[in-house]
């Protein structure tokens, strides 16, 4: 229920569609003002008015903060119930019993992670007004399913197909819901396997250690007995789901590679209106809908407006009346592979500080659509956390331990206070029981700005950094988490502006051996064209920051052209395209176009040269973005016994064959060729190929929306380069949700939100943002009484129950 926790439900379910309503309920027209009374909802304790601009973005007008929680679950779960219900579903291991039996594995190791501690205890932990704000917000799901199940024909489609209703919700399994694998527990298993075959050292070809690091292999760590199968259960977390007609999009691996965000702050010293500035743009993965649904929350004591996510009640990138708050993944190894050593004679005991222990056992009853019978499965505890793997013949057995199962973690929980907060102060303290790791910017109404990097933090034992697997004999355990004191932060830095693009941005002087936060981090080109912007603009705009969001300049590629020699006479043309290029990946951009494949035949030219043969099934490429400008720069004798003649070979075999690829794909004539006509964006609902659903989930995008950016930019558009088929270059991610606030002067503040709020293809708010988005036309975000009411389109009143 986190942030990581909800990317990856993104992910997995390829952004699936939730229906909107498809009677009276909800008039969806954008010339209605007719006020929509909506009675009888039980839990909401006094009228609540919803005001609906033209982008559907609901205004919700509480008398109390608990019932304008209410209102955000009401309308989440109106507007995309089926991607609730199934994220839902997925967390709490309640697949199998709607889509049959290929859903057990995956249930089975959700219900493996779910927390098992004291939920009530938990839970009780929050304050009185947090605990009421989640109450409420599960009430308003519970509400909205009511009506459904009163009402069938309001089901989404998608329930029609299956034949099956949502699930009543529980405040409390907002406690026991914690899985959210975002660490590296793959690259363990692929590192000690390269150790194994003496070739640890290519690791670092693929990911980069930052900062300067050698790789430890823990004491006692057979590296020869590591495979892939012990990642078992805790793998299929990881992997995406699909079954029968529905399909994730895309490549999963390259979309969690890509993965991440911009952010920054500029003081009032360095804006042109003497108020703070705060600029955000998530990257995640393009779907239907879009990742992020914006909602705007009133009641006496809560104004909060901005980006919120299915399952998540309130804002996860916004602002309140007095701070504005961005977030971008900061980089914590949260998780880490234990190899236990079992007795031959006794598997369900293991071997911990000396002593032979039993394993904890806890048996669950999973159904099974199609099977009479309930499965009963055993779920497995050891010292360090859940087993999920284990191999009787070796009597190995290996077990996760993850920061996000520990007590008191809990993101959604942070998220409510976060949009609660007034200050610094309360803001910082409400990241305390934020688990997953980010990168959390903010601004004042004061004038202040500042950086908090926040997430659990493991203790982990001298020896171990996290990096491959440990032995699970006790000697490598977590001694519990640092403090979030133990992370970075800075408050009114004096360069006056602070930026965050997933890069290493640990500060000089951080002990990093000791915390070891993480040695794994995104390439630096987004921030350092952000940092060469900032530093640049003594008196920063909100266009300024609008235009940055949407810089298409590469660095890298400059860099790259820099390095092209002299080319045969009959590829002179296009080298000269491409030597007077600007840098910019525009969609219009021949130069572009000619610089992207050129830059993905030559990844795949360095890493057939560099990656030795028996290595190759273990590091899938491509090499490393950084790693490859620097062998290009400084050739060594990787290329050969002259390594600048050898590279030289490779600039220009790789020009001639991407030239090659373009003259087949986008004619002969290079004064046609523009990166948009390949780097385009088409969206699809999961279930469109399905012969039932022919026809009822219009396709968004296609070859007419021509996109610029690369994984590179700051306008962040990734495709996948090492896709086979015929679009290797469509785009599969980037940045849906964008949001430039002006801070203290609210109604100013810019938005996007593609492709739209909703998900239905009934409703005009399927996709109307299409058109803005991709043309960058960033629309106000209103937020004061006078402005919303002006902007509003549609009244909604929700009136309680009986009490």
């Amino acid at each position: 229920m986190r942030e990581n926790l909800y990317n990856r439900r993104q992910m997995l379910l390829g952004s699936v569609a939730a229906g909107l309503v498809a009677s009276g309920l909800r008039n969806t027209s954008r010339a209605s003002t007719e006020l929509q009374l909506l009675p009888g909802l039980n839990g909401l304790l006094e009228p609540v008015e919803i005001l609906e601009d033209r982008w559907g973005v609901p205004h919700v007008r509480a008398q109390t903060i608990p019932d304008a929680f209410f209102a955000n679950g009401y309308l989440i779960a109106r507007d995309r119930l089926w991607e609730l219900d199934f994220g839902h579903r997925q967390s709490l291991g309640r697949l199998a019993e709607v889509f049959g039996p290929a859903f057990v594995r995956s249930d089975t190791a959700n219900r493996l992670f779910l927390f098992r501690g004291n939920t009530e205890a938990e839970f009780g932990g929050f304050s009185p007004l947090v605990q009421a704000c989640a109450r409420s917000y599960v009430a308003g799901i519970n509400a909205r399913l009511a009506q459904v199940r009163n009402i069938p024909t309001l089901l989404p489609t998608e329930f029609q197909l299956f034949n099956y209703i949502p699930l009543e919700w529980e405040v409390l399994d907002l406690i026991r819901i914690r899985a959210e694998p975002a660490g590296n527990t793959k690259e363990e298993i692929r590192r000690a396997r390269l150790a194994a075959r003496g070739g640890l050292a290519y690791d670092t070809l693929i990911t980069p250690i930052r900062p300067a690091h050698d790789l430890l292999v823990p004491e006692g760590l057979d590296v020869a007995a590591v495979s892939e199968k012990d990642i078992g259960l805790f793998g299929v977390l990881q992997e995406p789901v699909s079954f029968g007609h529905i399909q994730q999009p895309g490549d999963a691996e390259h979309r969690w590679m890509n993965s991440g965000s911009n952010s920054w702050v500029i003081a009032p010293s360095r804006t042109g209106t003497g108020r703070p500035i705060l600029a955000n743009d998530p990257h995640l993965s393009f779907g239907l809908p879009g990742p992020r649904y914006v909602i705007h929350l009133t009641a006496p004591g809560l104004d909060v407006i901005g980006g919120a996510g299915a399952g998540m009640p309130g804002v996860m990138q916004g602002h309140n009346s007095h701070i504005a708050f961005g977030r971008t993944n900061f980089h914590i190894d949260q998780e880490d592979l234990f190899i236990l050593h079992t007795h031959p004679d006794h598997p369900d005991h293991y071997f911990h500080d000396g002593m032979l222990k039993p394993f904890e056992i806890a048996e669950t009853r999973i159904a099974v659509r199609g099977e009479e019978n309930d499965r009963n499965v055993r779920l497995r505890y050891a010292a360090q956390g859940p087993v999920v793997s284990e191999d009787l013949m070796q009597s190995r057995a290996t077990a996760v331990a993850a920061s996000w199962l520990a007590p008191g973690a809990n993101g959604l929980f942070a998220n409510i206070g976060i949009n609660l907060a007034q200050d610094w102060t309360s803001f910082r303290e409400a990241l305390r029981v934020h688990t997953s790791p980010t990168n959390f910017t903010y601004a004042d109404t004061v004038g202040n700005i500042g950086w908090q990097a926040a997430g659990g933090l493991p203790a982990r034992a001298d020896g171990h950094d996290g990096l491959l697997p440990a032995p699970g004999d006790g000697h490598y355990d977590w001694k519990g988490l640092q403090p979030l004191e133990a992370l970075p932060s800075t408050f009114n830095p004096a360069c006056g502006w602070f930026g965050t693009s997933n890069e290493m941005n640990l500060p000089p002087g951080y002990p990093a051996e000791e915390r070891r936060v993480s040695f794994e981090w995104k390439d630096p080109f987004r921030y350092e064209r952000v940092a060469q912007m900032l530093d640049a603009t003594s008196r920063a705009s909100l266009a300024d920051s609008v235009a940055l969001q949407h810089d298409t300049f590469s660095t890298l590629a400059m860099e790259m052209v820099r390095l092209l020699p002299p080319v045969p006479q009959e590829l002179n043309a296009e080298a000269l395209l491409l030597k007077h290029w600007n840098g910019r990946v525009d969609a219009s951009s021949v130069g572009a176009a000619i610089y992207e494949v050129w830059w993905t035949h030559l990844e795949r030219a360095l890493y057939a040269l560099i990656i030795p043969e028996n290595l190759k099934d273990l590091l899938h490429g491509p090499v490393n973005a950084s790693v490859q400008l620097a062998l290009f720069q400084s050739p060594d004798t990787r290329f050969g016994t002259d390594p600048l003649q050898s590279r030289d070979l490779m600039l220009l075999t790789a020009f001639g064959s991407a030239i090659m690829e373009l003259r087949e794909r986008l004619g002969s004539m290079p004064a046609a060729w523009q990166w948009g006509k390949l780097h385009t964006i088409t969206l699809r609902h999961p279930l469109s190929k399905s012969p039932d659903m022919e026809g009822r989930f219009q396709e968004i995008g296609g070859l007419s929306a021509e996109s610029g950016g690369d994984p590179y930019t700051v306008m962040a558009r990734w495709y996948n380069p090492l896709a086979k088929g015929h679009a290797p270059y469509a785009v599969t991610g980037g940045a849906s949700y964008l949001m430039v606030c002006d801070v203290g002067e609210w109604d100013y503040s810019l938005f996007l939100n593609f492709p739209g709020q909703c998900g239905d293809p009934r409703s005009p708010h399927y996709a109307d943002f299409l058109s803005e988005w991709m043309k960058g036309s960033m629309q106000p975000l209103v937020f004061s009484e006078k402005c919303v009411r002006a902007a509003a389109v549609n009244r909604i009143v929700l009136q309680p129950g009986d009490r």
